[in-house]
C-alpha cells in the first residue's frame, strides 16, 4: 500500500460516503470505505477530482523534473533521429503524478548516470516516491527514544522477561472507538519499535480547495450571530495564544463587510482571507474543545483559501500573517497544511525581514512595533511547539534574538502598561505562554542535546535543577485572576497551567542525553509529574475545556509513557511501588481519556488498548485479576 505521504487525495468526499454522512479518506483512486464495502466509488468516474500531494514532496519533484528536463534535453541533441518529416523524438510527461504503486523496493537510490536515456528517466522520478516517503526524522526531544526504552522495560512484566507483545486482537474496547478514515497511523507502535510523525504535519497543498468552485462562489458569511460567536471564541481562544490580528482593526473591517458586501473593503483579498480564517479557526478550536463535526471550518478554511494566492502578494507582513493563520487552523485540524513546512518558511521570512533583531524597530510608530513583535513571537511560539514535538532543530535560535516581547496590553491605540493594575490584560496570557516556550527551548537545548565530552554529575544536576526552578516560578507567576473571556478556552484556567507545567516537568526528568539512566529521587519526580498530568487533563476533560488535538494526544500519550517507565523502573520492589502509589487508577484515566480521542483519532483507540494490557499486567501483579 502506498504511504500516506505520496497517496493522492481527492479534493471532496465520495458521493456515497456524502449520501451516507461517513468520514471519507478521499484517497484515490477510491476510498477506503467504499473499497472495503465492494462497491464502486465515484472517484473511479469522476474526471473533475484532482489528487493533492505533500508540499515538500512536489517541489523535491520540481527541482528535480528540472534536472532531469536539461539532462533530457542534452540527450536528445546528442541523438542522431532519422529525418523523415513526420519523425517525433522521444517526450516525457511530467505533468501526471508517478505511480505509486508499483513496488519502489525494487529500485536502489542511486544517482542517475551521466547520460541518461528517455526510458530511465522515468525510472528516476519513481525514486522520488520512495526518497519522498521515508521514515519523517524524529529527534530526542519527540520522545522516539524514550518510548523504546519503555518498550525494553516493559519485559519485566512477561514471566521469562521476554519482549511485551500487546495483543493485536480486537477486544471490548474496540466498541468504544470510532476509527475516522482521515487517519491510519499510529504514534508509536511499541510492539514494532515504530513512531511516525502526527498527522498534525498533515502533506496537503497550501491552496487545497475541497469544495466544489461554484459552492465556494456563492458561499456568504453566517448569519450575524453565528459571525459574532465564532470571532469572539477566536479572540477568547486562539488571539490569547497567538496574537496575530490586530483586533480592532479586524472588528472594523469584518461589521463593514457584513453590513455591505459590496464596500471596496470586501475588494481586499488579504481581508478577506483574515475573515474567513478567524471563522475558519474559531470553528475548528470550538470543534477541538466541543468534539462536534467540524465540515463548517473546512468550508470557512476553503472559501479563505480563495483568497490565499491574492494575500500572499500584498507584502512580506500580509505573507507572514497570511502563513502564521494556517498555522494556527493546522494546531487544531489535520486538514491543514503542512505546519512545520509552513513555520519554516515564516520563520525565514521573519528573520529575513530583520524581526528578531531590535534595530529594525527604530523608527517605527509604537503600534507597528507592537504589531510585529506580537508576529514574530507569535512565531516564536509556534517553532518551539512544532519542533519540540518532533525532536527537530529549531527555526530561530534564542542567542539571535535581542528584541524584547510585546507589551502586556490590550489592543491599539497599545497604552503604556497600568502597573497598579490587579486585573491582567489579554496579551498577559500569551506572554506567560512565551515564557514558558522559552523554557523548554531551554531544556530542548540543555537536557536533549548531546554534550560532548559528558558533563560531569554536578554540573547536570545543577542544569535540572535549575530548569526545575523556573518552571515552578513559571507556575507560582501565572496571571491572577484570569481574563474570564470564555468558559470552554482551556488556557484560560488554572488547571491549563497545572497541566503544562507537570508536563513539562516530566519531559526534564526522563531519560535524556543529559541523565540516560535516572536516579531513584528522579524516577520518583517523573511518576509524580506524569500522574499529575494525567490527573489535570482529565480534570480538564471533565469541565468540558480540553483541546482533543493531536498535540494533546501526543502529550497524553508521554505522560501514560513516563508513568508506566517510572512504575516500572524498580522491578524488585514493582509490587509495593503499585500497591502504595496510583499508577493503575492514573493510568485508567489515561484511557478513558484516549477513549474521547479516539472518536476522532484512530490511534487513540490502538494507544488506549495498549495501555490497557499493562494496566491489565499491573493489576495481575497485585493479584487483582
Amino acid at each position: 500500500m502506498p504511504s500516506s505521504a505520496s497517496t493522492a487525495r481527492a479534493g471532496t468526499s465520495c458521493r456515497r460516503c456524502h449520501r451516507r454522512k461517513k468520514r471519507c479518506d478521499r484517497n484515490l483512486p477510491q476510498c477506503e470505505t467504499c473499497r472495503h464495502a465492494q462497491v464502486a466509488c465515484s472517484f473511479l468516474d469522476d474526471d473533475r477530482q484532482v489528487g493533492t500531494y505533500p508540499i515538500a514532496y512536489v517541489q523535491g519533484l520540481e527541482t528535480r523534473v528540472r534536472g532531469l528536463e536539461k539532462q533530457l534535453s542534452a540527450a536528445l541533441a546528442s541523438t542522431n533521429y532519422p529525418h523523415e518529416p513526420d519523425f517525433e523524438p522521444p517526450t516525457v510527461n511530467f505533468s501526471t503524478p508517478p505511480d505509486t504503486d508499483n513496488g519502489f523496493d525494487a529500485f536502489p537510490l542511486l544517482d542517475p548516470p551521466s547520460h541518461s536515456r528517455s526510458d530511465s528517466l522515468g525510472e528516476e522520478l519513481k525514486r522520488l516516491s520512495l526518497e519522498a516517503t521515508a521514515e519523517r526524522h524524529l529527534g530526542s526531544s519527540s520522545g522516539l527514544s524514550f518510548a523504546k526504552l519503555t518498550q525494553a522495560v516493559l519485559r519485566r512484566l512477561s514471566p521469562d522477561k521476554a519482549e511485551f507483545v500487546f495483543d493485536d486482537e480486537p477486544d471490548i474496547l474496540d466498541g468504544l472507538f470510532v476509527a475516522p478514515a482521515c487517519d491510519h497511523s499510529t504514534f508509536f507502535d511499541l510492539n514494532g519499535s515504530r513512531f511516525s510523525s502526527p498527522s498534525l504535519f498533515t502533506p496537503l497543498s497550501l491552496s487545497h480547495v475541497m469544495e466544489d468552485e461554484t459552492v465556494l462562489a456563492d458561499l456568504q458569511l453566517p448569519d450575524k450571530a453565528r459571525t459574532n460567536y465564532l470571532m469572539e471564541f477566536y479572540f477568547a481562544h486562539s488571539h490569547t495564544l497567538y496574537p496575530i490580528i490586530r483586533r480592532n482593526e479586524f472588528i472594523s473591517v469584518l461589521w463593514r463587510v457584513y453590513g455591505n458586501p459590496q464596500d471596496p473593503l470586501a475588494a481586499c483579498p488579504l481581508g478577506m482571507f483574515r475573515i474567513w480564517m478567524v471563522l475558519a479557526i474559531g470553528s475548528t478550536t470550538h470543534c477541538s474543545v466541543s468534539l462536534v463535526e467540524e465540515s463548517e471550518s473546512v468550508l470557512y478554511y476553503n472559501k479563505a483559501m480563495v483568497y490565499f494566492e491574492a494575500a500572499l502578494g500584498l507584502g512580506d507582513m500580509a505573507a507572514l500573517e497570511v502563513l502564521m493563520l494556517q498555522v494556527s487552523y493546522s494546531f487544531f485540524n489535520q486538514i491543514g497544511p503542512n505546519t512545520f513546512f509552513l513555520v519554516g518558511v515564516a520563520a525565514r521570512m521573519a528573520i529575513g525581514m530583520g524581526l528578531h533583531s531590535s534595530s529594525s524597530y527604530l523608527s517605527l510608530p509604537p503600534d507597528v512595533v507592537e504589531y510585529r513583535k506580537r508576529i514574530f513571537f507569535s512565531l516564536y511560539m509556534m517553532d518551539r511547539v512544532v519542533s519540540m514535538a518532533l525532536g527537530r532543530p529549531f527555526a530561530m535560535h534564542d542567542d539571535d534574538i535581542d528584541v524584547e516581547p510585546f507589551t502586556d496590553t490590550d489592543d491599539s491605540p497599545y497604552p503604556p502598561p497600568t502597573p497598579l493594575s490587579i486585573h491582567p490584560t489579554n496579551m498577559s496570557v500569551p506572554l506567560h505562554i512565551l515564557s514558558l516556550r522559552r523554557i523548554a527551548s531551554e531544556i530542548r537545548t540543555k537536557v536533549y542535546t548531546p554534550h560532548t565530552p559528558p558533563l560531569p554529575a554536578s554540573t547536570r544536576d545543577e542544569i535540572l535543577h535549575t530548569l526545575h526552578r523556573k518552571l515552578l516560578l513559571w507556575r507560582k507567576t501565572m496571571p491572577f485572576p484570569l481574563p474570564d473571556a470564555h468558559p470552554q478556552v482551556p488556557h484560560l484556567s488554572t488547571s491549563w497551567f497545572d497541566l503544562n507545567y507537570y508536563t513539562h516537568v516530566a519531559m526534564l526528568y526522563r531519560p535524556s542525553p543529559l541523565f540516560p539512566a535516572l536516579d531513584q529521587p528522579k524516577v520518583k519526580i517523573l511518576a509524580t509529574a506524569a500522574a499529575m498530568s494525567i490527573r489535570q487533563a482529565m480534570n480538564m476533560h471533565r469541565q468540558g475545556r480540553f483541546a482533543y488535538n493531536r498535540l494533546n494526544l501526543l502529550s497524553v500519550f508521554h505522560s501514560a509513557l513516563s508513568l508506566i517507565y517510572a512504575t516500572t523502573a524498580q522491578p524488585d520492589r514493582l509490587r509495593d511501588v503499585l500497591g502504595e502509589g496510583r499508577a493503575v487508577e492514573d493510568l485508567e484515566l489515561c484511557v478513558e481519556l484516549l477513549g474521547a480521542f479516539a472518536g476522532k483519532f484512530a490511534a487513540a483507540g490502538r494507544i488506549a488498548r495498549m495501555v490497557g494490557v499493562v494496566v491489565g499486567r499491573f493489576r495481575g501483579c497485585l493479584g487483582d485479576g
